[in-house]
């Protein structure tokens, strides 16, 4: 009881003002999970586009030909202009891959030093000044250095933004969030030659490539001013890591002086770390396996969706072969992608299950796909190719949910890198110039497409061999970072006051 003319204390005056006042609304944020995945797959669909636009006839262009007469016709786009062979015209999609493959590890290590999704908008800042560079180049070398750059600013976005859906996604449709992401692949792939064709015969090859450039600008400056909604797991937040001013922290004890001093070199030698993430990487048997039917599966998709549309046009004289195989690819590309992360939710996503749905997807897309090529009739195989390509595109998510969930959590981003990486040096790398200079030699179409479709085969073995393995999923295990977190709020709220 308080005497007339005395005031209550502090600490009752606060606990009297809270009882009486309503606690003020929690305000939504407007970086919601929906609309950030959203821009991530925005993102990923115009990095897709980029390579259609590079292997559409419109931008690829094609060489100088002359008839029996010797009347000669004028080489169109990159491939004329530059007076291509087919290995070199091929060797452009490689040193995409190769600026990619070297970028995409050192991307997923600097990931646990700074800011993630800062490092994606580093990352697609590169992107830009090189895809405007391509537009400026003026012999074979400039722009395969600037194709070489485009695949290093892609690669921070490769590593980083699959672990972040997958940390944003409901448990219930977290395939089908990936599968959205995934679906920009085919979607951006098959825009891109219908873009690119578009572009390059009505503007000129170039502004296909400036065009792209502008698009992303958006993006870039999106990446530096937005907050994802949620902390990706398994790393610590880099915002808690500033030091604080507060009088408590000024002056530290002397057990966490010493704490610092033990911690800092460890925390400071990323070279250490990431050997030590990259030998626990590789002794995931799962991994491995999935990852080689990946790289199988990979070395033909690499060779459709660069030669894809010169192969239709050698084979049945499409004279839209760009239109073509874009539309083929962007609805047999949607349905696949998106039907394939359906079912997996719907069989639950268990990592035996994932190999059930990879190797029945590939083996009979193989078939169809192998059949479609043996037709002579440009209809029929366009009906049998269709249905092939819904089924080859259904891995897409499910193959990336293995990569996510055979690992802890703070392993997603090296290895999605890892995986990126052997995928395109053993996959897409070597696919596409060996197609080029298979072509050279046996100059017919239809038998190096059946040879490389033959490939798909192999891959449904792998996966196969992955139904049979002891798979358990790690995405929920809890990691060092975790547990140092965790200690640290025990601590905190142990300490007195």
């Amino acid at each position: 009881m308080t005497k007339v003319g005395q005031r209550d204390s502090p600490a009752r005056e606060e606990a009297s003002i809270s009882t009486s006042t309503p606690p003020p609304p929690i305000k939504k944020r407007f970086m919601t999970p929906g609309r950030f995945v959203t821009i991530l797959c925005i993102i990923n669909l115009i990095n897709y586009v980029d390579r259609g636009v590079i292997a559409s006839n419109g931008v690829n262009g094609s060489l100088r030909t002359c008839d029996a007469k010797g009347l000669c016709s004028a080489g169109t786009g990159i491939q004329g202009e530059f007076n291509l062979t087919n290995f070199q015209d091929g060797l452009l999609s490689s040193a995409f891959m190769v600026g990619l493959l070297i970028a995409s590890p050192i991307f997923a290590g600097l990931s646990k030093r700074f800011n993630p999704f800062k490092l994606i908008g580093v990352g697609l800042t590169v992107w830009t000044l090189a895809v405007i560079g391509c537009g400026f180049s003026y012999n074979f070398w400039m722009i395969a250095l600037f194709r070489m750059f485009v695949g290093v600013g892609e690669a921070s976005f490769i590593s980083l933004a699959a672990p972040y859906i997958d940390d944003s996604a409901p448990v219930a449709r977290k395939n089908f969030w990936l599968g959205l992401f995934y679906m920009c692949i085919p979607a951006g792939v098959a825009l891109g030659y219908v873009f690119g064709g578009y572009v390059g015969n009505h503007l000129g090859w170039r502004w296909a490539f400036y065009i792209e450039a502008i698009a992303m600008a958006v993006f870039v400056v999106l990446s530096f001013c937005i907050k994802p909604p949620q902390q990706l797991k398994g790393f610590a937040d880099k915002d808690l890591k500033k030091p604080s001013t507060s009088i408590e922290t000024v002056a530290p004890t002397e057990a966490s002086a010493s704490q610092i001093r033990t911690e800092t070199p460890k925390s400071k030698n990323l070279f250490v770390v990431f050997g030590k993430d990259l030998k626990a990487l590789f002794c995931e048997k799962v991994f491995i396996v999935n990852v080689l039917g990946y790289i199988t599966y990979n070395f033909v998709i690499g060779a459709y969706s660069y030669w894809g549309p010169k192969a239709g046009f050698g084979i049945y004289q499409m004279k839209n072969a760009d239109m073509i195989f874009g539309g083929l690819t962007i609805v047999c590309g949607i349905i696949g992608t998106l039907g394939g992360s359906y079912v997996l939710d719907r069989i639950t996503a268990t990592l035996p299950n994932t190999f059930k749905l990879l190797a029945a997807s590939t083996l009979l897309g193989a078939a169809f796909c192998f059949t479609a090529f043996l037709m002579k009739n440009m209809y029929a195989f366009i009906a049998l190719f269709a249905v092939g390509e819904i089924l080859i595109f259904a891995p897409q998510a499910p193959v990336n949910f293995v990569c996510l969930h055979c690992v802890r959590p703070n392993l997603r981003p090296l290895s999605m890198a890892t995986s990126t990486v052997l995928i395109h040096i053993l996959g897409d790398v070597p696919s596409s110039p060996l197609y080029g200079k298979m072509q050279d030699h046996l100059k017919n179409w239809r038998t190096s497409t059946l040879i490389i479709t033959s490939f798909l085969f192999l891959a449904a073995i792998i996966w196969g061999i992955g139904i049979f393995m002891n798979s358990v999923d790690r995405s929920n295990e809890v990691d060092e970072v975790e547990e140092e977190q965790i200690e640290s709020k025990a601590e905190n709220s142990s300490s007195p006051v």
